[in-house]
């Protein structure tokens, strides 16, 4: 049974960053093309990030290239997302998905970040 649990979230001000953790079980996870999506208040889900085996091709959204970079760990089946220069539009509850530029949840509860002052 596939589960990935997000976390890492929390209440930023604008510029500061935030790691975000994905834990993977019940699939291969060197194996799986991976990505991460956010649902902003009141907005549809939105791809943000997608990387491949061995960290290979990292894609990046427009609204987070060169802020956001995305990683793994497959000896921890861990999927990773360091969000820098966070503004207030990043404001999201965050998602990890299997699969490649996808837009579509996981089915783990997500993670929530807010970035106000």
């Amino acid at each position: 049974q596939v589960q990935l649990v997000e976390s890492g979230g929390g209440l930023v001000q604008p510029g500061d960053s935030l790691r975000l953790a994905c834990a993977a079980s019940g699939f291969t996870f060197s194996d799986s093309l991976l990505t991460w999506v956010r649902q902003r208040p009141g907005e549809g889900l939105e791809w943000v990030s997608s990387i491949g085996l061995s960290g290979r091709l990292p894609m990046y959204g427009d609204s987070v290239k060169g802020r956001f970079v995305i990683s793994r760990d497959d000896a921890k089946n861990t999927l990773y997302l360091q969000m820098n220069s966070l503004k207030p539009e990043d404001t999201a509850v965050y998602y990890c998905t299997t699969g490649y530029m996808v837009s579509s949840p996981g089915g783990g509860p997500g993670t929530q970040v807010t970035v106000s002052s």
